[in-house]
């Protein structure tokens, strides 16, 4: 892997860069990592300015919902892999989740050991949540005090079991903590209980997978949440929503100033559960795809601000864990594996019914709020970091195994046709990814709130 040619470079010219929520020609100069010069228009020289021609030059992506886990199954994923697959899909900074490494990051023992595992490894910058579990209230504060973005919980079976699920009575004893720190805490919104089904008699089927996990659990959770977020007035996140049905409740929660957001994910917006053909275990995931019907909603509650942003909750896993072969959706680890194809797939899929000028800002800026790191990325502004990306929104491609950076080439989206073509990603105004490969290395820095 050879070092950047392209030294001299100090600045990027686009006909189509993205600032102030519009297009314009402009020249974006960087230096030491960050914006120091936005001009408007053709520059006079384009001496030590790379020239993106028609392509849009925009802040770089930002996908706040991965599980890279590592240390400790490294097997499954690693930030090596996980942060190369990022810069080919534009992504310049990935926020890790707490529960599929191991030791878990419940601890700021364990937190300092997820840190040390990133060193020689990380190509993007990485960000990191902390998480909730039973009987680990007392080490929360040290977590925060340690510079994680958020913390994370589940309410049904996490598929770890060093990670169990809290109940009702912990998020009481948490929340305030939350509101005291104005941390997010970040929730997957499953209640178990009732569900005929009869994936035990026919463990290939979809529809049986899809019926064992019902929209009610998703929305009785969301009630749940909303019921905790307005008690302790804490900042409380539902992570990839999947139901439609929990819209109504999310809207009218931030209707009431409530400090509520949500995310959903390209899988939920792309593919269907009608379109699922059985024992197809690589569509697996908790909560599960649903029907089309139920998708567009999500879709259009990305376009008037119910659903706050997009992000891909990464969840890799080896073909073996994953059933590839057996084709049992009961046994199959429940996960994604779509970090390199944020950009492509909610492009492809949302270009159907949204402006670009709606689309960007789902990517970029709305993640960097959430994050609370919006006065640093998000967006091209002077003062800014220099993380970019340059792609055409114009150019198509077909996902192929060669072409996935992952651990593991299992991914749903082999053989799909995506718009979207990114070309090149710049971290800290280093070029680290041009025409389809790496071509620098550990480029990338910890994201960790003040």
């Amino acid at each position: 892997m050879g070092e950047l040619k392209h030294t001299s470079i100090t600045g990027i010219y686009s006909k189509r860069c993205w600032l102030q929520g519009s297009f314009q020609e402009a020249t974006v100069f960087f230096k030491d990592g960050i914006i120091t010069q936005i001009q408007k228009g053709t520059p006079e020289s384009f001496e030590g300015i790379k020239n993106a021609s028609n392509s849009i030059l925009m802040p770089g992506i930002i996908d706040a919902h991965v599980h890279v886990n590592e240390p400790g199954r490294t097997e499954w994923e690693g930030f090596d892999t996980a942060t190369q697959a990022a810069a080919a899909g534009g992504i310049t900074t990935i926020v890790d989740m707490p529960l599929n490494s191991s030791p878990v990051t419940t601890t700021a023992k364990a937190f300092k050991q997820k840190l040390s595992a990133t060193k020689g490894k990380m190509h993007v910058n990485a960000g990191f949540y902390g998480g909730l579990v039973p009987g680990n209230y007392k080490d929360l504060e040290e977590l925060i005090h340690q510079g994680v973005l958020g913390i994370k919980a589940f309410l049904t079976h996490s598929g770890i079991d060093e990670f169990p699920n809290v109940t009702e009575k912990e998020l009481n004893e948490a929340a305030p903590l939350f509101a005291k720190y104005n941390i997010p805490l970040l929730v997957h919104c499953e209640l178990s209980g009732e569900a005929p089904t009869d994936l035990d008699e026919h463990p290939t089927h979809y529809k049986s997978y899809l019926k064992s996990r019902p929209k009610r659990w998703e929305n009785k959770a969301v009630k749940l949440m909303i019921d905790i977020c307005r008690k302790h007035n804490s900042p409380t996140h539902i992570v990839h929503v999947s139901s439609a049905e929990t819209l109504d409740q999310i809207k009218k929660a931030k209707a009431e100033g409530l400090q509520l957001t949500a995310e959903t994910c390209p899988h939920y917006i792309y593919f269907n559960a009608e379109g699922i053909p059985d024992a197809a275990t690589i569509y697996k995931c908790a909560p599960p795809i649903r029907e089309k019907q139920n998708k567009e909603k999500l879709k259009q509650a990305l376009a008037d601000g119910t659903l706050d942003f997009i992000a891909t909750d990464h969840s890799p896993s080896p073909p073996a864990i994953k059933e590839i072969e057996s084709g049992n959706l009961k046994k199959a680890w429940g996960g994604i594996a779509g970090l390199q194809f944020l950009l492509s797939v909610s492009f492809t899929e949302l270009k159907k019914n949204l402006s670009l000028e709606t689309i960007i800002p789902l990517l970029t800026e709305h993640p960097a709020h959430f994050l609370k790191v919006d006065k640093k990325k998000g967006f091209i502004k002077e003062g800014y970091d220099a993380d970019f990306v340059v792609w055409s929104p114009d150019e198509n491609f077909v996902v192929t195994e060669e072409a996935i950076l992952h651990k593991h080439k299992i991914s749903p989206y082999v053989g799909h046709k995506l718009y979207g073509v990114v070309q090149q990603t710049y971290v800290s105004g280093s070029l680290i990814f041009d025409n389809h490969r790496l071509i620098q290395q550990n480029k990338g820095q910890w994201l960790l709130r003040k």
